[in-house]
């Protein structure tokens, strides 16, 4: 294949994907509102927009189905056929064929590996009007706000636009007025006297419509006649914007190891005026590398509705399977993040979201004996708070019952009941993110392998967020994520250690205080500090990483660290700056090693550890158990 049409065939399977990825969301959307033309009119012209593409590049399979489901949008379209959830359904099945056959042509080549004959006899039966429709289990999933959820419009390149309507023609087409009325109205202007009255004025006059009729018109017509806009976005691909954003991260490196010897040279050289103008253009320095990091950044970014994008589809499909009603809200979809981040949350989402249906929903029997509606909720909401992107994820079922984590937890061995006694209320429901934890009575293939919650917290905490879990009994459950802007350049606070340097991060950071030897205690063989009415657990860097220590300290700062509600102090011999540092992945290094979760260049030039902040609290929680530290 020539280089020119390798790429042409790049840029196919890139917008087709981005079509892809909304066509679930609104063919939920649709089900959910039948009568919204417009949204069928943009689905249509995806599908034909895909379809004229595939037969160009000769992928007859791919034109095939896209084809037979043409057709049947079409149809819905023009009143000749009802949606229906059973329609919506096999129009679903269509769309992951075309999915599998993208991933094919993307891997082979070729559209001819996946086996479309199934596919095509139900389009086929749906066209033929063989297609029997079945008594519904439960209502389907519906979201919320539909509005909001329906992406831009798609339409194909190859379909020229209609020339706009007169307002005379809107007001008959759209049934505000006959065409009699329009025509006297028209007869009426044409023998007025110049300046003509607008033939909106004529019809008022005669009352033959509304004000608002003619509003309705003269906006459509303004729609019509507004100029597209030109298409003001580039398309690159991800992997450059890695590379730019490395380059930006060892420039902030470079920049911090600048200032700190311009700094030690004013010092040294207060007097000398070249070493003042090195320190104003050091300052310009640091100022356009903070600028250019932001605007690195920001290209990076995108909405949060990409990865949300998926759980309509998701949440209707698992809806039906169980036979449960679920509404399903999402709101805060334009908060962004960076593309790292939103790669790695959208599996740990899928899970959770599941899990709610699964295990938190009621069936509608269930939830009306209860007195609620039959109908159960679940929302999803994303919002920025400070550096950080906060998901919740909350759902009105059953909730959580904790005497049934503890038995569990306990048979399974993964705590003790001294350990039990100690615990909070929200530590004890946060049990489930253990490894091997599952309450579920039975496995089926929707949950209960004992392998979801772990993974979930796992990978979140790849990216340096948390996951925290909070529930009432028989009012619902909320889980809350919390996840960084960026992973690749964080503030933070820089300490010492028996003259061994560690990072971390300043979001974890609540405050500092300075204490001696005497203001810790000892409860069940642990180190705690009672502060302000609260015992906080002690970790001590030099144990942790086993650093040798020549003797006790007198006095040294105990730096308190936050997980969620959760709080540790950790103990530092000395406080040191506060840095912008770049995290380096040191896994293939040092992957065994916990508590650590990257590196980083001072700007001494030295290689400094950046802690896992929320690993050294699970340390801290399970001091005395292996389960759970395991």
């Amino acid at each position: 294949m020539s280089d020119e049409m390798q790429e042409i065939l790049n840029d196919f399977l890139t917008e087709s994907n981005e079509m892809l990825e909304v066509l679930d969301q609104r063919f939920v959307t649709l089900e959910a509102d039948p009568g919204n033309t417009d949204l069928l009119n943009e689905i249509f012209r995806a599908m034909h927009s895909m379809k004229g593409s595939a037969g160009f590049l000769g992928f007859n399979h791919l034109v095939d189905v896209a084809h037979r489901g043409e057709n049947i949008l079409n149809k819905l379209r023009q009143a000749e056929m009802a949606v229906s959830p059973s329609i919506i359904s096999v129009i679903l099945e269509t769309v992951d064929v075309i999915k599998a056959i993208m991933a094919d042509i993307k891997d082979s080549g070729t559209d001819s590996h996946v086996p479309t004959s199934a596919i095509s006899a139900k389009l086929d039966d749906i066209l033929n009007g063989n297609h029997a429709e079945p008594a519904p289990a439960a209502p389907v999933a519906t979201t919320a706000a539909p509005h909001a959820q329906a992406a831009a419009s798609t339409a194909p390149d190859d379909v020229p636009a209609p020339p706009p309507q007169t307002i005379g023609e809107i007001l008959v087409n759209d049934g505000l007025a006959s065409k009699e009325q329009v025509f006297d109205a028209l007869t009426a202007q044409q023998h007025q006297a110049e300046p003509k009255t607008p033939l909106g004025e004529i019809l008022l006059q005669a009352k033959a419509i509304t004000e608002r009729a003619l509003d309705q018109a003269l906006h459509k017509q303004e729609k019509q006649t507004k100029p597209a806009e030109e298409d003001a976005t580039i398309r690159v691909e991800t992997k450059r914007l890695d590379g730019v954003m490395n380059l930006v991260g060892e420039l902030v490196l470079g920049r911090n190891r600048l200032i700190k010897i311009g700094t030690q040279l004013e010092q040294q050289h207060e007097s000398d005026p070249q070493v003042r103008v090195l320190s104003e253009t050091l300052a310009q320095l640091n100022l356009v590398t903070t600028d250019l990091q932001l605007a690195v950044m920001k290209t990076r970014m995108l909405p949060i509705k990409k990865v949300f994008a998926k759980l309509p589809r998701m949440v209707r499909d698992l809806s039906q399977k169980l036979n449960k009603q679920v509404h399903l809200a999402m709101d805060g979809e334009e908060t962004e993040l960076d593309k790292s981040v939103a790669d790695e949350i959208g599996d740990p989402l899928v899970h959770l979201v599941r899990n709610a249906i699964d295990h938190g929903i009621e069936t509608p029997a269930e939830r009306q004996a209860k007195g609620k509606p039959a109908e159960g909720q679940l929302t999803i909401s994303a919002s920025q708070e400070g550096n950080s992107i906060v998901i919740r994820i909350n759902d009105d079922g059953r909730g959580i019952q904790v005497e049934k984590i503890k038995a569990k937890a306990l048979s399974k061995g993964l705590v003790s009941e001294a350990e039990l006694a100690t615990m909070e209320h929200r530590e004890m429901l946060n049990l489930i993110f253990l490894p091997g934890f599952s309450t579920a009575e039975q496995v089926t293939d929707v949950s209960g392998r004992g392998v979801g919650m772990d993974v979930v917290r796992t990978n979140i905490r790849k990216i340096n967020g948390s996951v925290e879990l909070e529930s009432e009994p028989g009012k619902g459950s909320q889980i809350i994520i919390k996840l960084p802007l960026t992973i690749a350049i964080i503030q933070a606070l820089m300490v010492e250690v028996e003259k061994s340097i560690f990072a971390i991060p300043l979001s974890t950071v609540i405050e500092a205080v300075r204490i001696s030897r005497t203001d810790i205690k000892t409860i069940n063989g642990r180190e705690v500090l009672h502060l302000r009415d609260r015992v906080l657990p002690l970790i001590r860097l030099a144990q942790e990483f086993d650093i040798p220590t020549d003797a006790e300290r007198e006095r040294f700062y105990v730096v308190v660290a936050a997980l969620g509600d959760r709080r540790i102090g950790v103990v530092v011999d000395e406080l040191r700056s506060q840095e912008e540092v770049v995290i380096k992945s040191i896994w293939d290094y040092l992957e065994t090693v916990k508590g650590v979760s990257g590196a980083t260049i001072t700007g001494e030039g030295k290689v400094v550890l950046i802690l896992d902040t929320s690993e050294l609290v699970q340390n801290a929680q399970a001091w005395h158990n292996p389960g759970i530290a395991a």
